[in-house]
């Protein structure tokens, strides 16, 4: 891990460590599990047992037999408490006594805040695909299984919390306010090391008295932009075990589903009786195309486009404005666009305006381009 000095490079490093996939170093993430333990003043674990995704150690933890025939017994109690929840704490309270409640808002903004914006919806997910698999109607078992998870070490997906103590060295004395300077926490700390070297090779795991069971990173991880599971021809999170999730900008979706996307026809979309699947279609036929295939009619034409409605039942009106750009390109044609606009919209002129954010009387461009 690099100096704190090049505080940017740091905070990046955990952004991959976050995203990483494909199998990590195992003996490295096992002499960090002993350290972590150590550290937290327990015996180091009898056995340390690893699983495929955390699906497979969940089934694991219930009784299940790993693909190689490994069981997990007598694993005593959980002690994730004292292996994660105390030392992260100390190390927040740490920082909090250093800085002061501001200093401490602002440093965790600067460092952490916006990876765990993007890594908590993943936990969540991951945490409900493996509910969904082991408990689909049983509340009982899914009590069950949602305790199981809360067991849990988030290994990589804690990188946001080990990017914000980075700058708090083994003693507590730093950053300060006025240098935000520091050694690097987490390879200096007696609390965080092993958590850190964990998470650097390893995905979630699971701390009991006598055993330890550690999950494999994921193969596959694909997000768009704003960091939401997202893809289109296979799965967004996949394991080696063959647990995954199928997602469409942050949305969960079958994976049947996504299959079908291919042959999707206007008559489909409309038969569709789930509104958020509809919109996924929607976006992926293309709006525009949808209302030239559907039969839509124009509602209103003026000098600033034509409006288009489609009526969608059990859902909101589909309405854009199709307008053309009055700059012709560089072969001398003239671009047409389609602009989704709210469905309470009645004129061309309103919904060009709402583009821009203002009304249909505030609207007077002086040149449309």
């Amino acid at each position: 891990m690099t100096s704190r000095r090049n505080g940017v490079t740091e905070r990046t490093s955990w952004r991959a460590v976050a995203a990483a996939t494909g199998a990590g170093d195992r003996a490295r993430t096992e002499a960090g599990v002993r350290l972590a333990y150590r550290r937290a003043g327990l015996p180091e674990p009898e056995r340390i047992v690893w699983a495929r995704s955390p699906l497979e150690a969940v089934r694991l933890l219930s009784g299940t037999p790993a693909e190689g025939g490994e069981t997990v017994t007598g694993t005593g109690a959980s002690v994730r408490d004292a292996v994660r929840n105390r030392p992260v704490a100390a190390a927040r309270g740490l920082l909090h006594t250093r800085l002061g409640p501001a200093g401490w808002s602002d440093h965790w903004r600067s460092t952490g805040a916006d990876l765990w914006e993007t890594t908590r919806p993943l936990v969540d997910r991951v945490r409900t695909g493996v509910v969904e698999a082991l408990a689909p109607d049983d509340r009982k078992e899914e009590t069950r299984v949602r305790l199981l998870l809360l067991d849990a070490v988030l290994g990589q997906h804690d990188a946001a919390w080990l990017a914000a103590f980075d700058d708090l060295d083994a003693t507590g004395t730093g950053p300060t306010p006025d240098t935000g300077a520091g050694p690097a926490m987490a390879d200096s700390s007696p609390g965080l090391d092993g958590l850190a070297e964990v998470a650097r090779t390893a995905g979630w795991w699971w701390p009991y008295e006598n055993v330890a069971v550690v999950a494999e990173r994921p193969t596959e991880l694909h997000r768009d932009e704003a960091g939401r599971l997202d893809r289109g021809d296979g799965p967004a999170l996949a394991y080696s075990d063959g647990f995954a999730l199928h997602a469409w900008r942050g949305l969960p979706v079958p994976g049947e589903f996504l299959d079908s996307l291919a042959t999707l026809t206007p008559a489909r979309i409309r038969d569709e009786e789930n509104a958020e699947l509809r919109r996924v279609m929607l976006e992926h036929y293309g709006y525009d195309r949808y209302l030239e295939e559907s039969g839509a009619k124009p509602v209103d034409r003026d000098e600033t486009g034509v409006l288009w409605r489609v009526e969608l039942p059990g859902d909101e009106d589909v309405v854009m404005v199709e307008v053309v750009n009055s700059t012709p390109e560089p072969d001398g044609t003239s671009r047409t666009y389609w602009l989704r606009v709210p469905p309470t919209t009645r004129t061309a002129r309103e919904g060009v305006a709402w583009t821009f954010g203002l009304s249909a009387e505030e609207y007077e461009p002086l040149r449309q381009t």
